[in-house]
C-alpha cells in the first residue's frame, strides 16, 4: 500500500507538501499540487482519514438528522446535501429523528458522539432539549426548513436556510378565489413547525386579498403525514357547508387527501378543486394533475452545507437566516384548463411575480 513517503518521492516533493495539499493547510503552487495529486492517482495512495483527523482536529464529515425516510421532501433535501457535502470532501452520517423530540436529542447526540464537525438538522416542532444539548458543546449546526428561536438565555450562533411559506401559500389561495371559489379549507401541517404556523398565516393572507373572510371551522391539522391528513380531510368534507376548494399544507398530507377524496367518491376538479404545497415526482401523473407549489428542496440542501462549512471556518460570524423563492406549478387540479406546452404545466417562479395585495411582512 502507498504511503505519504511513496506520493512525496513520486512527486518529487517533500511529505510536508504532500501534506498541504491533503489538508489544505497551506497554499501550494498549481503546478506542484498537480503532481502531488497525479503521484496520488499514479500510485493509487488512500489518505488515512483517522489520522489526518487526529492532525487538522476536523474529520471531514458532517451529521444530517432529518425525517428522510418518512416524508419524500426530505428525500430530495437529503440529495442537495450530500452533492454539496461530496463537492468539498466531507462524507455525511444520517439519522432519522422522527420528528420526535426526544429521539431527536438522542440522535444528535449520537451524531456528535461520532465527530462530526458540524451537523444539520430539520428540528421538531418542540426543539428545547435540542437547542440546549447543541448550545452548551457549541456544536456548529445549521437547521434547515424549520425554523427555530433559541431560548434568550442561550448564546448559540446556529444557521438556518427555508423556503418561503406565507406568500407561497398566499398565492395558492388567491388563484382558487379567482377561480369563484369562497369556501376554502386548508389541510395544515403540524402544530409548532414554523412551516405550519407560516402557512396558515399565508392562507388567512390570501383569503384577506381576495376578500374572504377568515373560518377558522376549515382550517383541519394533517399533522404533516398521510394518515392525519386523510382524517382532516374527511372532517373538512364532513361540515354542514364543507369547502369547495382545498388546500394541502404538504406531499405527505396531499396523498391523504386525494385517498379521503376517493373514499367519497368525490372527483378533482368536478366535486373540489385541489392545490398542493410541495411538488413531487408524480405530482403531473395524476388525474387530473395536480397543481403545486414547488419547493427548491435540492438547494435547500446544498445551502445548508455552504452555511455550516462557512461557519466552521468563522465560527463568529453573524448568524444568519436564508430563504430561497418557490414557484409556482400549475396544473389541472385546480379547475384550469391544461396548460399550454409539451409539458403540460406552466411554472412561475414566486421571487419574480408581485405579491399579493398587502403584502407579507
Amino acid at each position: 500500500m502507498a504511503t505519504m513517503v511513496d506520493v512525496a518521492a513520486h512527486a518529487g516533493v517533500s511529505v510536508a507538501t504532500v501534506s498541504h495539499v491533503l489538508n489544505d493547510t497551506r497554499p501550494v503552487l498549481p503546478h506542484t499540487r498537480q503532481a502531488v495529486l497525479d503521484a496520488i492517482d499514479a500510485l493509487g495512495y488512500t489518505p488515512n482519514t483517522l489520522a489526518r483527523s487526529l492532525v487538522t482536529a476536523r474529520t471531514r464529515s458532517i451529521g444530517l438528522a432529518v425525517s428522510a425516510i418518512s416524508n419524500p421532501y426530505f428525500t430530495e433535501i437529503l440529495q442537495g446535501v450530500e452533492a454539496g457535502a461530496l463537492e468539498h470532501g466531507y462524507g455525511l452520517l444520517l439519522a432519522d429523528p422522527h420528528d420526535d423530540p426526544q429521539h431527536e436529542r438522542k440522535v444528535v447526540q449520537l451524531l456528535h458522539e461520532r465527530r462530526v464537525d458540524g451537523l444539520i438538522v430539520a428540528p421538531s416542532a418542540d426543539p428545547d432539549a435540542l437547542l440546549r444539548y447543541l448550545g452548551q458543546r457549541d456544536v456548529p449546526t445549521v437547521f434547515l426548513d424549520r425554523l427555530v428561536e433559541a431560548p434568550a438565555d442561550l448564546l448559540f450562533r446556529f444557521d438556518q436556510v427555508c423556503a418561503e411559506n406565507a406568500e407561497p401559500m398566499a398565492q395558492l389561495v388567491g388563484h382558487l378565489a379567482e377561480r369563484g371559489h369562497r369556501r376554502i379549507g386548508l389541510v395544515a401541517g403540524l402544530p409548532g413547525l414554523s412551516t405550519t404556523n407560516e402557512r396558515i398565516s399565508g392562507y388567512r393572507h390570501g383569503l384577506a386579498g381576495a376578500g374572504l373572510p377568515y373560518d377558522e371551522r376549515l382550517v383541519a391539522h394533517g399533522d404533516s403525514e398521510a394518515a392525519a391528513g386523510e382524517r382532516a380531510t374527511d372532517a373538512l368534507l364532513s361540515l354542514a357547508a364543507p369547502p369547495t376548494a382545498l388546500v394541502t399544507g404538504n406531499n405527505a398530507m396531499t396523498i391523504g387527501a386525494l385517498r379521503a377524496l376517493r373514499e367519497r367518491g368525490l372527483s378533482v376538479p368536478d366535486d373540489l378543486a385541489l392545490c398542493c404545497f410541495d411538488d413531487f415526482a408524480w405530482a403531473d401523473l395524476f388525474a387530473p394533475r395536480l397543481t403545486a407549489i414547488s419547493q427548491p428542496s435540492k438547494e435547500i440542501g446544498a445551502q445548508a452545507v455552504r452555511l455550516l462549512l462557512e461557519r466552521l471556518d468563522s465560527p463568529d460570524h453573524p448568524a444568519r437566516t436564508v430563504r430561497l423563492p418557490c414557484a409556482f406549478v400549475h396544473r389541472t387540479s385546480c379547475g384550469c384548463a391544461e396548460p399550454p406546452g409539451a409539458s403540460g404545466a406552466s411554472r412561475t417562479d414566486l421571487s419574480q411575480k408581485s405579491p399579493a395585495k398587502g403584502s407579507l411582512s
